[in-house]
């Protein structure tokens, strides 16, 4: 590589300079983020692919759902909590803090006895990810220059890639061949050897001037509530009746008002700049996660493939999601942001629409296949640019607020959107399997569409 001037912040000693992201200041730092985020991609994938088999070694079936949805909500008051510390102390307290209650949370779920006891470690894992993650966030603020931001969050996404071609493999070999505590136990080695690499580089860096922590009491206590209307609405969504019904709109209500006290002012209404940004994450990883439910469903059931090969179409849209990711992260780049996020939102839609068409026996599954691979395109498009964005509208004191913000918009969005389609789809599949599919593509799609003419107000001005 060629040389490079470089500079050093007297604040915290780090270098910035234009070059690559694994050049020598920044490849400990790089080389331990990458490597956290693939163990967080793979115990999610890995644990989805073994959870029937430890809800039945362990006889706890009507568990199932919760321990999934409780990992979802305690991500929400560690992502707050992660958010203000990382602001007034710096990323690596709570990127040390985050690694070493993951690792306990895998450690307590790897032995559990009983299922009671692997939901307590899905909730320090769910917990702890979700600190991690917005540490993460702030250390790339704060280590790299903005020049090399969209590299490495496309190399965030790139780190999904692999866990989601191997992961659910490895799962079931682990499973098979040495039981299904390995899919946990296996892991806390490898997050310590990224540790090793991403700790000491990030230990220097401290927090901006101007931080104070007299929002950071209320913010828990409303993360705590937003986790608690999270977990409300799964139960909601599992429920059949008129009594659901209303225990949905509750939760979403609950959720709602949390959202508005949590999320930057004027996200819930799209103002411009930052409001927006953080806005279009959520409606993209609803509109997104909102099909990616119903694929293998729709596939197996409808279509007759082999759950094998349905799930090879997932990971063919986790390509696309490379793909696009890569593209975004290229040193010339001839779209405005506005207009990759306009792009990537219509890719979804586009994508959305491929696979409803594969509802129908006389289209064939290619055109939902490749209409996969587009939404994942637009996925890789979108996050990157919402991402940098992000750390570009927020001063250096209100990063680690506004990343956790970003992260939180999409979980809970997400959430939302999964409970309220679920519920429709399950209200309509008994009786109009297509049209189930429908409606929930039909939300994906409008709101993928609302993302698009969106777009342009990312501009403040």
């Amino acid at each position: 590589m060629a040389s490079v001037a470089w500079e050093r912040d007297p604040a915290d000693g780090i270098p910035t300079g234009q070059a690559g992201i694994f050049a020598r200041h920044y490849r400990g730092v790089t080389i331990g983020a990458i490597a956290l985020v693939g163990l967080g991609a793979f115990e999610a994938l890995a644990v989805a692919t073994a959870m029937p088999t430890i809800a039945q070694a362990l006889d706890g079936l009507p568990l199932y759902a919760l321990a999934f949805g409780a990992t979802l909500a305690a991500s929400v008051v560690g992502m707050v909590l992660a958010g203000r510390w990382a602001d007034l102390r710096g990323p690596a307290p709570a990127l040390r803090h985050g690694i070493g209650w993951f690792c306990v949370g895998l450690l307590v779920a790897g032995f559990a006895p009983s299922m009671q006891v692997l939901l307590l470690g899905r909730l320090v894992q769910g917990f702890s990810g979700g600190m991690m993650s917005v540490a993460l966030y702030v250390a790339v603020g704060r280590v790299y220059p903005p020049s090399l931001h969209p590299r490495i969050f496309a190399s965030f996404a790139a780190a999904w890639v692999l866990p989601a071609i191997v992961g659910p493999t490895i799962s079931g070999l682990l499973v098979q061949h040495a039981g299904w505590r390995w899919v946990f136990l296996s892991v806390p080695l490898l997050a310590i050897a990224a540790a090793a690499c991403v700790l000491p580089a990030v230990r220097n860096v401290g927090p901006p001037p101007g931080g104070d922590d007299q929002d950071t009491p209320h913010r828990i206590a409303w993360a705590i509530g937003a986790a608690m209307s999270a977990l409300l609405l799964h139960y909601a969504g599992q429920l059949r009746d008129a009594f659901g019904a209303a225990l949905l709109a509750f939760a979403i209500a609950g959720l709602l008002f949390c959202a508005w006290r949590l999320l930057p002012r004027g996200t819930l209404r799209a103002a411009r700049g930052l409001p927006t940004v953080i806005a279009l994450r959520g409606i993209a990883c609803g509109a997104f996660f909102g099909t990616e439910v119903f694929i293998p469903l729709l596939l197996s059931r409808e279509r007759g493939l082999s759950p094998t090969m349905a799930g090879v179409v997932l990971t063919v849209g986790a390509l696309g999601w490379s793909l696009g990711a890569w593209y975004r992260s290229r040193p010339t780049q001839p779209f405005t942001p506005p207009q990759l996020l306009r792009i990537g939102m219509s890719m979804i839609v586009v994508g959305v629409s491929g696979v409803a068409g594969a509802i129908s026996p006389s289209v064939p599954v290619a055109v939902g296949i490749v209409g996969w691979i587009a939404a994942g395109l637009g996925m890789g498009l979108l996050f990157p640019t919402l991402s940098v964005l992000t750390l570009q509208l927020s001063p250096l004191n209100r990063q680690g607020v506004n990343a956790s913000a970003l992260q939180l918009c999409d979980a809970l969005t997400t959430a939302t959107v999964l409970a309220v389609g679920g519920s429709l789809f399950a209200a309509l599949f008994t009786r109009a399997p297509s049209l189930a599919y429908l409606v929930g593509f039909a939300i994906s799609a409008a709101l993928a569409l609302l993302g698009a003419v969106l777009a342009s107000r990312v501009r403040t001005g």
